[in-house]
């Protein structure tokens, strides 16, 4: 068999349908689009979104709303402590670790331990966050687990820390007060 004679399996394909081209055509007169009315017209004005309802009320407008996103939620992968005991003993287990062994999906988001499940192996595990269970089974088998330090907000009226540049430095990101040109 050669490239040439490759051809798709009968009735996979048929021919496009060439719209206006008379009545011998099949789809002569109307072009397949019936009669009259604002989807048989020519230009912008017939293509209606499939969302449109003709100036009744909308379905989205019809539907009561309720609840509310929290835009600050943050969204952890979750990894069961059952689930690490293919790492060897004394082994550090971080989000780059989890995802090679196909743990997480994303390497790029933060991960919670929870503490469904055994463990055997001291591991030292880095995490984003852990649950008062997994931590405990951790510290039992011997591992270590470090979270990241909480961050802290400024108190109501504390002022920001400014960072002094230092001296003859290039000073980045705005444009130089006349002092400090030259």
């Amino acid at each position: 068999m050669k490239i040439g004679h490759l051809k798709p399996a009968r009735g996979s394909t048929h021919p496009r349908k060439r719209r206006g081209m008379g009545p011998a055509s099949g789809l002569g007169g109307t072009a397949g689009k019936g009669h009259k009315g604002q989807k048989a017209r020519a230009g912008k004005g017939s293509r209606v979104p499939a969302w449109f309802e003709g100036g009744q009320m909308p379905i989205q407008r019809r539907l009561p709303k309720r609840g509310f996103h929290n835009a600050g939620r943050v969204e952890y992968q979750p990894v069961n402590v059952g689930a690490l005991g293919g790492f060897s003993s004394g082994a550090k287990v971080d989000r780059a670790a989890l995802h090679e062994k196909r743990l997480i999906g994303n390497g790029d988001r933060p991960v919670k331990l929870l503490g469904e499940g055994e463990i055997t192996q001291a591991l030292q595990i880095a995490v984003d966050a852990a649950s008062a269970s997994a931590r405990a089974k951790i510290e039992a088998a011997g591992g270590t687990i470090t979270l990241p330090a909480p961050k802290t907000r400024r108190k109501r009226g504390e002022k920001k820390v400014r960072h002094e540049h230092a001296a003859g430095a290039p000073v980045r990101g705005r444009k130089p007060r006349h002092t400090e040109r030259h």
